[in-house]
Order: C-alpha cells, then sequence, then structure tokens
C-alpha cells in the first residue's frame, strides 16, 4: 500500500484514503482525477474492504473507462476486465443483456446510435402521414431524449396544446415501433435500466448488496435521470447505503443543452448527507499565468462551489491576446504563428485551435491547406458512422435480428437490387396494418416487387445459418462478401478508400475479440446471479459458459456505443481543430482560442437564457485550462458566417481576465503581413468600454465602413425603444441587420431597411 500511495499529494491522498462513507471530490482541471479515482479502487481492493466485483465506477466516456482499466491492471495482481467500469451507457446495456427478459427485450436487442435513432424517427413520421414541417424530425428526436431524461414515458408528457399532443402521440407510436423491432436508443438503455430497478425489488437489493462503493466521474454532467439511478442502486436512506464516491467539477460543467444538471452536485450533498468535501486545486497540467487567467474569469459566475487552480511549474509565458481586422485575416496570422511554433520544436498534435461554433473552421481550414500544414478536424465522421461501415453493420444487424426495419431499410436495396420506393412504401403499409416486423409482410404483397423483397430475406437466411459456426472475423468477412458490398465498391472509381475501410471492418472484429473478448466476462456474470432459481427468472445465461452474449450482438453492441462516444481524440501528426465541446478532457502544448465576439463567444442564444453567460463562462474557463505552455486568444472585427458579415464587439470575458497575465499584440505597421515582430496595443483604447457596450469602442484597426453609415457601438435612437447601443450589424443592403441594446427595452433585432435608426452624438 506503501508504494501504491507514493507520490500523491495531501489532498489527493486523503481522497483515496476516505473512509466508506458518501464524499464530493471536486477535481480542478488537470488536478490528477483519474489518477485518484484508479488509485481509490485499487487501495479498497487492496486493503480488503473490497472484492472486484463489488465496485462499480462510472466514466462518461469510453475512452475514459479504457484508461481506467488500463492503469487497474498495471496496478493489481488481477484481471480487471470483468469489473464493473464503464460509461452510463455502457453500465445500463451490461445490466439490460442479463436482464433482458424482466426489462421486455429481446436477448439480442440493437442499439440505435444517434444516426440510426433519427432514421427511425423519419419513418415513423412518413408512416403516420406527419408533415416534417409540422414536426422536424431532429426536433422530435430532441422531445424524445429529453422526456426518456427526465424518467418519463410518452403516457407521462405534459399535454398542453394542440403541439405536444401531437409530440406526445409520435414519442408513443416511437415507442412501440421500437419495442415490436427489438431495438433500443441510448436514453432507452437507461431509463429501462431505471425502470427494472424501481420495479423489481429482488434485482434492486441484489445490487445494493453487490456494489458497496459506487464511483462516479464527472458528476456534474449527469442528468436528472442518471442522478435518480444513482439513487436506487445506492438506495441513500437505507440502513446500509453504498458508499459514493462523486468526483466533479462545476466549473466544467458545459453540457447543459443535452441535458446536464449541475444541480445534482448540490442535490447529492443534501440528500446522501455528504460530510466529506475535498478539493483537488494543485494543477499539474499548465503554467501559472495561465491559471490565473482561468481563476479571475470562472470567479464572475455567482453559483459555484468554490476552488482555486494552482501549480508550482513556475508563471510560464503569458497569454497573448490579438486583434485583426477579418476571419480572413485572423487565419492568416493563425497559420504564420504556427509555423513559427514548429519551427521552435513544437509537435504539430501539441498545437490545437479551438472554437465555439463549427461554422467558424472553414475559414481557418482554408488558410492551413493553402499553406500545406497538416490538420484535422474532429467533427468529421467517426469509423464506425461512415457510410460503408454503417452499410456493413447493417447487415451484420439483421443477421443478428430479422427484425431491425431501420437496418433492413438501409440496405434492402443496396447495393441496388431493383426494389423500387413504391414497393417498399406498400411493404411499410402492409407492415404497419399488421403491426408485424418488415420481413414478416412481404407475403401481403404481390409481384416482381415481392419476389425481390423474398430474395432479400432468403439471402440473409441462409447466411445466417452459414455464420453460425464462424468466429466473428470470418462472418464480417463472409456477410461482407454475400451482401455484395465489396464487391460494389471495388467496381466504383472512387471505392478503394470504401473498400478500404470495409476490411478494416474485419480487422476491428479481429480486435475485438483479442483484447475485449465478448463485451462481457462470464465469471462476473455467474457472480450476478441472485440464486439459481432467480437465474431462470431473470437471465438467459448458459449456466456452462456465462455468456448472454453472442460475439456478433457484443461487436455490434461495442459499434453501437463507440459511434455515440462524443468526444475528441487527439492524436496523428496533425494540427488539432475542434469546438471548445470537444476539447473537453484533452491537453495541448499549445491553445489557440478564436473568435472571442460578443455573440459568437458567448454565443448569442445564451443572452436571453437563464444562466446562459454563466455557461458561456464556464466554457471558456474549459478552453482556456487546455493548454499548458502557450495560450492565444483572438478575436476579429468582422466575420463572415452563415454568408453575412458581422461586425463586432471583442467579447465580454477580455474585461473579466487580469491584466497581469495577459500580453496584447497587433500586428507590426508596414509589416505586410501577420505573424512577424508585434507591438503592444494601447490599453487605453480597450478599456475605453465598460463591458455591457455603452460607450463606442474604437478598435486598433478600423473595418471599412459598412454602406448604410452605422457602426458598432454607436449610439442610436428608434422611434418605438428610445435610445440604444448597437452591437452587431450583419448583412448588406436589403438584408443588412442590426442588433440594438436599448437602456429599456433591452436587445433588439432590426431590420435596416425597414427601422429608422437615428445616430444620437
Amino acid at each position: 500500500m506503501s508504494d501504491l500511495l507514493a507520490n500523491l499529494n495531501p489532498e489527493q491522498l486523503a481522497a483515496v484514503t476516505l473512509p466508506a462513507e458518501n464524499a464530493l471530490i471536486l477535481a480542478g482541471a488537470g488536478s490528477g482525477k483519474t489518477r485518484v479515482l484508479t488509485t481509490r479502487i485499487a487501495w479498497l481492493i487492496g486493503t480488503g474492504q473490497a472484492s472486484p466485483a463489488g465496485i462499480l465506477a462510472v466514466t462518461f466516456t469510453n475512452k475514459a473507462a479504457k484508461e481506467m482499466l488500463t492503469r487497474l491492471s498495471a496496478m493489481l495482481p488481477m484481471p480487471v476486465r470483468g469489473m464493473w467500469v464503464g460509461t452510463f451507457h455502457g453500465l445500463c446495456n451490461r445490466f439490460l443483456r442479463a436482464h433482458w427478459k424482466v426489462a421486455a427485450l429481446p436477448q439480442t436487442f440493437q442499439i440505435l446510435d444517434t444516426q440510426d435513432q433519427l432514421s427511425a424517427v423519419k419513418r415513423l413520421l412518413k408512416g403516420l402521414n406527419v408533415d416534417e414541417q409540422r414536426a422536424p424530425p431532429k426536433q422530435v428526436q430532441w422531445f424524445i431524449n429529453g422526456c426518456k431524461e427526465q424518467g418519463l414515458r410518452a403516457k407521462d408528457c405534459e399535454v398542453r396544446d394542440a403541439q405536444s399532443r401531437l409530440m406526445a402521440e409520435i414519442y408513443a407510436a416511437y415507442e412501440a415501433q421500437c419495442q415490436r423491432e427489438g431495438v433500443a436508443d441510448f436514453a432507452e438503455l437507461l431509463l429501462r435500466t431505471y425502470e427494472v430497478l424501481r420495479d423489481h425489488a429482488e434485482i434492486r437489493q441484489h445490487y445494493r448488496a453487490r456494489f458497496r462503493h459506487i464511483l462516479i466521474d464527472e458528476f456534474q454532467d449527469t442528468n436528472r435521470l442518471q442522478y435518480q439511478w444513482l439513487k436506487l442502486l445506492a438506495g441513500p436512506n437505507e440502513a446500509q447505503p453504498s458508499a459514493v464516491l462523486a468526483v466533479g467539477d462545476d466549473d466544467q460543467s458545459i453540457y447543459a443543452f443535452r441535458g446536464a444538471n449541475v444541480g445534482n452536485m448540490d442535490d447529492y450533498q443534501r440528500e446522501f448527507h455528504v460530510h466529506h468535501l475535498i478539493k483537488l486545486e494543485h494543477n499539474y497540467r499548465s503554467h501559472a499565468n495561465i491559471l490565473q487567467t482561468a481563476n479571475a474569469l470562472i470567479a464572475h459566475n455567482a453559483r459555484r462551489l468554490g476552488k482555486n487552480l494552482r501549480t508550482e511549474a513556475g508563471a510560464g509565458e503569458p497569454v497573448r491576446v490579438i486583434e485583426q481586422p477579418t476571419d480572413q485575416q485572423e487565419a492568416l496570422w493563425l497559420v504564420e504563428e504556427i509555423r513559427l511554433l514548429l519551427r521552435d520544436g513544437y509537435a504539430r498534435d501539441q498545437i490545437a485551435l479551438l472554437y465555439r461554433s463549427n461554422a467558424q473552421s472553414r475559414v481557418i481550414e482554408g488558410a492551413l491547406f493553402n499553406a500545406a500544414i497538416p490538420y484535422r478536424v474532429y467533427g468529421g465522421m467517426r469509423f464506425f458512422e461512415r457510410a460503408e461501415i454503417k452499410h456493413a453493420l447493417a447487415y451484420l444487424r439483421l443477421l443478428d435480428n430479422p427484425h431491425d426495419d431501420t437496418a433492413f431499410l438501409r440496405v434492402v436495396n443496396f447495393p441496388p437490387r431493383g426494389i423500387g420506393a413504391r414497393t417498399l412504401e406498400q411493404l411499410q403499409d402492409a407492415a404497419r396494418l399488421r403491426q408485424v416486423p418488415l420481413a414478416d409482410a412481404i407475403s401481403a404483397l404481390g409481384g416482381r416487387g415481392a419476389a425481390s423483397l423474398q430474395a432479400f430475406v432468403d439471402m440473409l437466411g441462409r447466411a445466417r445459418v452459414e455464420c453460425a459456426a464462424m468466429s466473428l472475423p470470418d462472418l464480417v468477412r463472409h456477410a461482407l462478401d454475400v451482401s455484395g458490398l465489396l464487391e460494389h465498391y471495388r467496381a466504383e472509381r472512387d471505392g478503394q478508400d470504401r473498400v478500404e475501410n470495409l476490411e478494416e471492418l474485419i480487422n476491428a472484429a479481429t480486435a475485438f475479440v483479442t483484447q475485449e473478448g465478448f463485451g462481457l466476462d462470464a465469471e462476473a456474470l455467474r457472480e450476478q446471479a441472485l440464486s439459481e432459481q432467480a437465474l431462470q427468472n431473470l437471465q438467459a445465461v448458459d449456466p456452462a459458459t456465462g455468456e448472454t452474449l453472442s460475439p456478433l450482438t457484443a461487436f455490434l453492441t461495442h459499434a453501437a456505443l463507440e459511434a455515440g462516444d462524443n468526444q475528441a481524440q487527439a492524436g496523428q501528426d496533425a494540427v488539432q481543430m475542434m469546438t471548445v465541446h470537444a476539447a473537453k478532457g484533452l491537453e495541448f502544448d499549445v491553445v489557440f482560442i478564436t473568435g472571442l465576439e460578443e455573440g459568437l463567444f458567448p454565443h448569442e442564444n445564451a443572452m436571453n437564457e437563464a444562466d446562459g453567460v454563466e455557461e458561456e463562462r464556464r466554457l471558456m474557463y474549459v478552453a482556456i485550462t487546455r493548454a499548458r505552455k502557450r495560450l492565444y486568444l483572438s478575436h476579429a472585427q468582422s466575420r463572415i458566417l452563415h454568408g453575412q458579415t458581422r461586425y463586432n464587439l471583442r467579447s465580454r470575458f477580455f474585461d473579466e481576465l487580469p491584466e497581469d497575465t495577459l500580453k496584447w499584440l497587433s500586428p507590426k505597421a508596414g509589416a505586410g503581413g501577420f505573424g512577424g515582430a508585434y507591438r503592444p496595443t494601447l490599453r487605453a483604447a480597450w478599456n475605453a468600454a465598460p463591458a455591457a457596450p455603452a460607450v463606442p469602442f474604437t478598435p486598433a484597426v478600423q473595418a471599412s465602413a459598412p454602406p448604410h453609415g452605422l457602426r458598432v457601438g454607436q449610439s442610436v435612437f428608434h422611434t418605438k425603444f428610445g435610445e440604444g447601443v448597437i452591437l452587431t450589424l450583419e448583412g448588406q443592403g436589403t438584408d443588412a441587420r442590426a442588433q440594438v441594446r436599448f437602456h429599456r427595452h433591452g436587445p433588439k433585432w432590426l431590420a435596416l431597411n425597414i427601422a429608422k435608426l437615428t445616430p444620437v452624438n
């Protein structure tokens, strides 16, 4: 144990060796929380306080779960693969595979990733004859997932008007469709697990007795249902509740748009009677100037538990701030600065360009491409999301579950088999009328279309028999051959990349079998058995092996969960580009935060939301704390977004940063380019306006005046709203509009060809 606890700082040591009671660890960015979590687990096992089977550890990304298991395998002299360590979705999938019968799911249920769920929603709306203008598919998807994350079924939805009634009816039809097809989306995994724990006392008591220690990472990102799930599992009001160690950082809560509720941290402290609150404030990542900048910024948030990051790494370099006239010039400056960094010995993959909105990446990409600087944009298709891989997975899903209609419709005519859209419409109508899966409704049709459909189903049936005795890699290869996918892409002029990706899928299957097993550990599954009778009633487990999943089902589950993991992955010898949301959990030697302008960062949508600016400030805090050695902050006076020119004020966040950590830069006069020598900008010009712009702002370099004669920061008068200040100008000619903050009526968007704004001297 002395070796295990060596090199922990006092706060980390206190967190690792806490007694078996509920505790909250407030872990700042770069403070070593993963080390604390893994060492805590190893310490509990090493001191005999817990067995590997008695610990449940929840992470928020597959990457974090794998890293934790890797570290544990190095710390412990025993296998760790069977431990319950994973994401909420991964652990709920594992639970439902063991209790599929009680959960009213087929044993081989498939998981719909985000793309497949959207396809299922679109198919449903078409079948219900609901106009997509009235119920946009993405809005329906958001509504369904939002209800599930609140623990609501369709029958529980509040109906206030005709639109909410329609959405509830679509939700009910979607539930029936998924149940009929034997599929579950990500939100369903959580909700179905919660319902089983809530409604089946024997199962709930079994898991409460088994998991005496529960550890949850990134607690600030939990939603309402995840917190309720924890309460059921931990039993805080029971005579012998489990000990819960919640690790999180309220200053890094940036996923409210996904349902994350930072208030869960307060509720947890109150409802779980938390007596131990430990703050991990020693940062091992960044230099002091970067940390002091982050501390000063986040201190402006009112609702926080409070902490200050510190380091022993020294002050380091100042935080560099640059202003450019346009977004194009901002991109050119980024390129030249990156060239200097590469010349100074920085690695390309240790340079990150962060932005608030994906729309900002286009201009930067163009500049990097023209400069022949390799770059990687996170936000493109992940491997399991590529079209050819989705096609292959659809065939595999149909081999595993012939009733998966989403997979059926994806590939029934791909490669082309002469099955027309009209035939598929008739098939869907017949299936809907009989309330059966598509494959079972073919007999209701006639003609050539029905024969082609039956030939497709027969091909899958033969392949299912042929694959029964194959290894997983051989099964995947056979499916690619009999489906015609490989032949189809080989015949395409530009299909070589797709063929290589399909062959990589075979490699992925091989790696899955050798490295991951079948996704579930047999010994761990045997330990789940409540009793021999309960085993027969609740689980379809082979008593000889303890396995509940075939290799194919496990691989498909792995693929779906990987496709749903939306954290960026650093790597490749290229400059990294991503949104700030995607950068959470990563770190780089050099970070550029671009587009720091009012309306962009903080985003204009946040201005009208309760606590919206506080969440944007937390997002900025996350961006700053990604940097280890050097940090740049940049903004432009004008920017083209969504086809319109915007004239911008610098972000209010600049006024919240400490003067002594910043170095303000501007292009050297007459340099004829960017990235050469710099001179400090006069701060008097920058600080002329307070955070809420009421005084005209005079930038260091003036953008060309727009035709209407107005400018950002100008005081104007409107006959209805009175006097105000122009915040943003967009568009040209008849499309020109302005955002004006009026003293009495707040911010308003006005079309300049209609609204008459009179300049005020």
